[in-house]
């Protein structure tokens, strides 16, 4: 496969499951990845090694826009970041699809309909084998196919959480999951919510997706496959080649089509470390005749909340089978959208020492196993200025939160319901800018080119044969987990390049 037909670059939602889209088309496909396969050693399911010691962080540092460098929660291996995901496979709701204001702004309409994307969610859903359960959510928008499987069952403690909730008037619903729960817990008494996947057990782009794409023998993967940047054609119209470096050599392929999917951040930085013509792009890097390549960051406002009764133990394995979407549409006494909540997966005392340094063991295993863990989370505005830019080899991030007062609303009306259930100690902390797992938007697709990158089916205004498919082309956040909304677009690209690039 020396110049194959197709190029996908990154093996994450977005590259994975275009891949199985495409799966059978008769076309050459290449795979780039940069990360390797995770392997099963005893790490997989030891919660100091995961959250204390750092054991997956990768070994890079981005740089604050101030100059300050952190570790980012960026993970390279096959798979992508899904190897570590929570598995929640949620539909943006309908309304996200249209404008709608919040406190810290308007979010962005996208460039075509619930009703439109409706069958694509409905594909990815029975590609990632999701549980779920309509009926329990009233933001739960139209399904054409339900879910193939019920949804992960409560463990107790839950189910009196999901009592204690019903018995405030409030609607907790099942979580829909890419999770066989029985093949999880057979290799390890755990959650999976941040914990790798080196199973069959959570369905991530790998076991799912990138499985069923490699019994297609024209579709061939290549790890250790780092791309540094995009060639453009003379004319600049096209993608002439991709060049990567792999066991210290640079190597060059050149594809009739290249697909972007190597996740938000880092899909915008190789656009704008691959050399450009002044003519189309002004040295900006590529596909960024609108100057909006690497801008338009979003990573979702949320905080843990930890809703602890001394009383009694929270004796759950897993936890994380409920949400509630009561503040997603409007804070529930007329006002603008709050946001999402969901379980998080169930802490110990080691996931806490990961952000309470100085308390001592007992403490925080007592605290871990007397509380419920929750995930609050808020939608973030798209802003041209929160944005990723690089100088040298270096990756910049300037994120400029916004629609905090969401947050800080939905955290006020949690701890009241969650003390109105009878916790007496509710205690909440915001995640910071070290867990970029919700990043979207840096390459967003629209109907201008003067505004936008991408076309709606992804494809560059500036390049025809270059299509970029990730989290990055998400025009708005919405307040609730992106992977589903990728995977279906991701369908959706597919069928659209089978019909117009593969035709005989």
């Amino acid at each position: 496969m020396t110049n194959p037909d197709i190029v996908i670059i990154g093996s994450g939602i977005g590259g994975a499951t275009i891949a199985s889209g495409l799966a059978g088309s008769g076309a050459s496909i290449l795979m780039l990845e940069r990360g390797e396969p995770l392997p099963a050693t005893p790490h997989t399911r030891d919660t100091r090694a995961i959250f204390v010691d750092g054991h997956y962080r990768p070994k890079e540092m981005w740089l604050e826009a101030g100059g300050a460098a952190f570790n980012p929660g960026n993970y390279y291996y096959v798979g992508g970041n899904s190897k570590f995901y929570g598995a929640v496979l949620i539909r943006y709701r309908r309304q996200d699809f249209s404008a709608m204001e919040h406190y810290g702004g308007v979010s962005p309409a996208w460039p075509f309909s619930y009703d439109e994307f409706e069958p694509w969610y409905s594909k990815a859903e029975q590609l990632f084998r999701v549980r779920g359960a309509l009926g329990e959510d009233p933001t739960e928008p139209f399904h054409s196919i339900p879910y193939a499987f019920g949804p992960v069952p409560d463990e107790p403690p839950i189910a009196r959480a999901r009592a204690e909730l019903k018995g405030l008037g409030l609607h907790p619903a099942s979580l829909p999951l890419g999770v066989d729960i029985d093949a999880w817990l057979k290799d390890g008494k755990t959650g999976w919510d941040a914990f790798p996947n080196t199973g069959t057990g959570k369905v991530d782009a790998q076991s799912g997706p990138l499985t069923a794409a490699l019994t297609d023998r024209n579709i061939r993967l290549e790890t250790g496959a780092h791309v540094e940047y995009l060639e453009a054609s003379s004319d600049a119209r096209t993608i002439a080649a991709v060049h990567y470096r792999q066991n210290g050599t640079l190597k060059k392929v050149t594809p009739k089509l290249v697909i972007l999917s190597a996740g938000a951040v880092n899909s915008a930085v190789i656009l704008l470390r691959s050399p450009s013509p002044n003519s189309n792009g002004g040295g900006n890097g590529l596909a960024n005749r609108s100057d909006q390549v690497g801008r338009n960051f979003m990573n979702h406002n949320s905080s843990a909340m930890l809703a602890i009764d001394p009383r009694r133990r929270n004796t759950s394995v897993y936890q994380k089978t409920l949400m509630l979407n009561d503040y997603y549409l409007s804070d529930g006494k007329g006002g603008k959208p709050l946001g999402n909540v969901q379980l998080l997966g169930k802490i110990d005392g080691n996931i806490l020492r990961a952000n309470v340094k100085l308390a001592p063991k007992f403490a925080l295993d007592f605290m871990a196993g007397h509380a419920v863990d929750w995930y609050l989370m808020c939608e973030d505005l798209p802003d041209p200025e929160s944005r990723f830019m690089v100088d040298g080899k270096d990756i910049v991030m300037q994120w400029r939160r916004s629609n905090m007062q969401s947050l800080e609303g939905l955290t006020k009306v949690m701890r009241e319901n969650f003390r109105a259930c009878g916790y007496p100690i509710v205690l909440s902390r915001p995640f910071d800018k070290r867990t970029p797992s919700h990043q979207c938007g840096t390459v967003k697709m629209g109907d201008d080119p003067a505004t936008s990158p991408l076309d709606p089916f992804c494809r560059s205004f500036d390049h025809h044969n270059l299509f970029v498919v990730d989290g990055s082309f998400l025009p708005n956040s919405a307040a609730v987990n992106p992977a589903l909304s990728i995977a279906a677009q991701a369908l959706r690209v597919a069928d659209h390049i089978r019909k117009t690039e593969l035709v005989a």
